[in-house]
């Protein structure tokens, strides 16, 4: 894009409107900050690496005072702001530099001449218009869902619920919230551009999960403390009633059962989210608790036989 660009300074005016307390020259800085970054990150050629933004442009920024508070103060404001663009080719104006300046008669070859560059140059390429309002729009309505969900008062209930045990329904209630949140976003972004949308909204759709993620894992743990600590109870009664193998095999398998009852239980339809660690964690104690009981009983038996 720098090819494009005559040894000429361009100047770009920037206009405040309603201008507050603040004065311009604090916020003057901070625009000409963003405008720098904006020009750090224009690709560039090597041979203009490093050079600085003055060398194409003359960045200027004035500020009008609002026309409701202030009336008089704005209409002379802008009348010396059309002063300077009628003055623009004048020695000091805007344009200062008139080695650019096209005559009248020449404007519709200059014209062609321009549609012409932009046709050749793909760096000038600019997205659809209605591809840059839906990125914008869409971002925006993915943003007030996210702050709506963070905010509603069910799943506030539910996260600070699940932080001390667990909680059944809770998969198909969460997943209720979410519906509920997409389809909003779904009837707002409705009218924007189908790719756009679409996209906008699996990025809202992760965002989401991401905020749940947290409240599942704890469910989860909850789940497995609960299972273990109801298996150690089970078993250990059964052991006296039905001997340790049998005891061990089947009050496992009971309780891994109810595991997946838990975790399906609180599954969420909006994604798939695997549970199968958490489980193999719940296997691992049931399995220690047996050898622990085991070893337990056989140092009873040792010390019967040894009396």
């Amino acid at each position: 894009m720098m090819r494009l660009f005559s040894p000429r300074k361009t100047t770009m005016l920037f206009v405040i409107r309603d201008k507050s307390k603040t004065p311009l020259e604090n916020l003057e800085p901070i625009l000409r900050e963003d405008i720098q970054k904006i020009w750090d990150g224009v690709p560039k050629p090597h041979a203009h690496k490093d050079t600085p933004l003055s060398e194409f442009f003359n960045v200027q920024v004035v500020a009008l005072n609002s026309y409701e508070e202030k009336e008089e103060l704005f209409r002379e404001q802008v009348s010396n702001l059309r002063d300077r663009f009628q003055q623009s080719i004048a020695p000091g104006g805007l344009a200062g530099d008139r080695r650019g300046v096209v005559p009248a008669s020449g404007f519709s070859f200059s014209s062609q001449q321009f549609w012409k560059v932009i046709k050749e140059n793909k760096d000038l390429d600019l997205p659809a218009h209605k591809v840059m309002v839906a990125t914008v729009r869409c971002e925006e309505i993915g943003y007030e869902k996210v702050a709506t969900f963070t905010a509603d008062e069910e799943w506030q209930q539910f996260e600070e619920a699940v932080q001390s045990d667990y909680v059944p329904g809770f998969g198909k209630k969460i997943s209720s919230l979410l519906d509920r949140c997409l389809s909003e976003y779904d009837m707002e972004a409705i009218y924007f551009d189908e790719g756009v949308r679409t996209s906008k909204r699996h990025q809202l759709e992760s965002k989401l999960l991401q905020l749940v993620n947290p409240a599942y894992q704890s469910l989860l743990g909850h789940l497995r403390t609960r299972t273990l600590e109801a298996f150690k109870e089970s078993f250990d009664k059964a052991v006296e009633k039905e001997g340790f193998a049998v005891a061990a095999r089947d009050s496992t398998q009971i309780f891994l059962e109810k595991f997946d009852k838990g975790s399906e239980d609180a599954t969420i339809q909006q994604v798939n989210w695997d549970p199968s660690k958490v489980k193999d964690k719940l296997k691992r104690d049931i399995e220690a608790h047996v050898v622990s009981v085991r070893a337990t009983k056989l140092s009873e038996l040792c010390a019967t036989y040894e009396v």
